[in-house]
């Protein structure tokens, strides 16, 4: 055990703690966030929109008329569609204030650089046509929302990274001592905006003049599909707990670390699921946000509300059931510091082993049900992750008992594998209580 701890000390460790650093994954993590309470409010309208009860449509469609389901799907559009444009702005600005410049600025910049890439058209197709139309003069919605993402995400670092230099190099404008702070400010802007703009401009002339004809679609084949081909894979998601879960096994935040890397993809997908409920089709994705949030990291990373359970009712040591009392309440919601430095997991040989394996287990668990049709896919709504487990499960999967029950399975599941270990760890603290005279 002391070889093993060593190991995560002098491999592990210092590795992690270098990608947990890291700027611009930092700024991805931190700028994403930003999207996350509008996705959550439209979530909630999403979940109104298609609940699974029979007569459900046909009453509202009594009650408030044929139109019901595309007016309450309003703010949904205006939360999901906008996914790539708040979050390219959030990421500019994180990333800003990390080389302490100003962050407002270069949110806006990136914005604007970001529009600049997108092409000015989209395709339509009338009510009898037969093939459809290219629309000139207008953004396309889907590339503002997942399906932008990334382009949204490369923008932002770019432009962020070109505005600071120019800042830091000082080759600015600069007004008189007597113009008012926030007119000086935006005319130290002009000068780096100016060469953002220039730069993502001729980018764009650039890429019309090959087969990609856009930057869109540059980022999409070469770098989008097939991270989320690996991202939306069993293996890949086996890996992406792995790597948390050891992470955390160290002390280190892994659900942020990897989260700052795999978060776009599997929001994407998330999205990806969401436009297919709208559509009335197959949901595409299993592996999303949601499947890890809500149904992988029940009681927090390393599902490990399951042996706060078994600290509360069946210890028999004083230590693990004072622990366990002050780890159920923050456990329902899906925070586990209190047991990763309280028990401790970090750096435990012993409760590593259930902390690692237990949610790779549910991984495979949760694809085998999902990908059957045992259990629903997740509907692409943005459940928060504290959501305490059972109710998380039933409205992920858009009001469904079978996502509680997959849930519960899971809780089962992850009681099984940690239950011996538990019974070994209790019994240590009951020894040295004992031996102490405690």
């Amino acid at each position: 055990m002391g070889k093993f701890n060593q190991m995560l000390e002098e491999k592990v460790m210092p590795v992690a703690a270098r990608i947990a650093g890291q700027k611009h994954l930092q700024a991805l993590r931190d700028g994403i966030i930003l999207t996350m309470p509008l996705i959550i409010i439209g979530s909630i309208f999403l979940i109104l929109g298609f609940l699974p009860i029979d007569g459900y449509p046909e009453f509202m469609a009594r009650t408030f008329g044929d139109q019901w389901s595309t007016k309450l799907l309003y703010p949904v559009s205006a939360s999901f569609d906008i996914m790539a444009l708040i979050a390219g702005f959030g990421i500019a600005y994180r990333l800003a204030e990390h080389y302490k410049v100003d962050a407002l600025n270069a949110g806006a910049i990136s914005v604007a650089a970001f529009i600049l890439a997108t092409p000015y058209f989209t395709m339509f197709t009338p009510e009898g046509a037969k093939e459809a139309i290219q629309v000139t003069g207008v953004l396309p919605m889907a590339y503002l929302g997942s399906k932008g993402l990334f382009v949204a995400m490369i923008i932002a670092i770019l432009s962020t990274e070109i505005y600071r230099f120019i800042i830091q190099k000082n080759i600015v404008i600069k007004m008189p001592d007597g113009v008012p702070p926030s007119v000086s400010r935006s005319f130290v802007a002009l000068f780096p905006a100016f060469l953002v703009i220039l730069v993502v401009w001729l980018l764009r002339l650039l890429i019309e003049n090959t087969s990609f004809e856009t930057l869109h679609n540059v980022v999409g084949q070469l770098l989008q599909e097939p991270l989320s081909a690996l991202g939306g894979s069993l293996i890949g998601a086996l890996i992406a707990v792995f790597l948390v879960q050891l992470l955390w096994s160290t002390g280190l935040h892994g659900a942020s670390i990897v989260g700052g890397v795999m978060g776009p993809i599997w929001l994407a997908q998330t999205d990806a699921n969401r436009v297919a409920l709208q559509a009335g089709q197959e949901l595409p994705n299993v592996v999303t946000q949601q499947f890890f949030d809500i149904f992988i990291y029940l009681g927090g990373s390393g599902a490990t509300i399951s042996f706060a359970l078994m600290m509360l009712f069946m210890a028999k040591s004083q230590q693990s059931k004072q622990l366990g009392r002050l780890a159920i309440g923050p456990g329902i919601f899906n925070i586990n510091e209190p047991i990763t430095f309280g028990a401790p997991i970090v750096m435990n040989p012993l409760l590593i082993i259930p902390f690692i394996l237990t949610p790779l287990v549910l991984v495979i668990t949760t694809y085998i049900g999902m990908s059957t049709g045992f259990a629903p896919r997740t509907a692409g709504v943005a459940v928060p992750w504290t959501t305490p487990p059972i109710i998380g499960g039933y409205l992920a999967t858009g009001g469904n008992i079978r996502g509680a029950l997959m849930q519960v399975i899971n809780l089962v599941v992850a009681f099984a594998i940690y239950y011996p270990f538990f019974r070994m760890w209790d019994k240590q603290n009951l020894k040295q209580e004992q031996s102490t005279g405690n």
